[in-house]
């Protein structure tokens, strides 16, 4: 299931400004998702951050993992995602690992950013202007490729 038809993106996306209109007044965070998976089935997600202190739980994570979790499949080949604002770096890469195959957003990070939502140190920092925010260091040990030894000998590995 590629893109859907302007019908069903506007109801899909409506349905994630409700979800996320819907959080706030539960006391979340102002955003909202829906993964279509190919099969047509709806699966809703919400952010959760505060209520589970849980920094990754953004709705567009909670979605994915809802529809991985209902699929019993960690790969989402032919789904849709729909959010009620653009997702972010961390969103963005879940749904890539998802294989998630087409993404549609209403409000974008501009509006979120009016809100007290602002990611846009994050783009910076993935387009390799803010290094500072996060010294990340390659620190090579004589172990450090036993993980992927032990991976590549395991017998019933099931990969990904």
């Amino acid at each position: 299931m590629s893109a859907h038809s302007a019908q069903q993106r506007d109801e899909y996306l409506n349905l994630a400004i409700q979800l996320a209109v819907h959080n706030v007044s539960d006391g979340g965070g102002p955003f909202g998702a829906v993964v279509v998976t190919a099969d047509g089935t709806v699966h809703e997600g919400v952010n959760r951050v505060t209520r589970d202190h849980d920094p990754t739980a953004h709705a567009e994570v909670v979605a994915i993992r809802r529809a991985a979790a209902a699929s019993k499949r960690f790969d989402l080949t032919g789904s849709v995602l729909y959010a009620s604002c653009e997702p972010c770096p961390l969103c963005l890469s879940a749904t890539l690992w998802a294989r998630i195959g087409h993404v549609y957003f209403a409000a974008d990070r501009h509006g979120a950013a009016k809100a007290g939502f602002d990611d846009a140190v994050f783009y910076e920092y993935f387009a390799g202007t803010r290094p500072e925010l996060l010294p990340v260091e390659h620190a090579e040990l004589a172990a450090s490729n036993e993980p992927f030894d032990a991976w590549r000998n395991h017998a019933r590995r099931t990969a990904y």
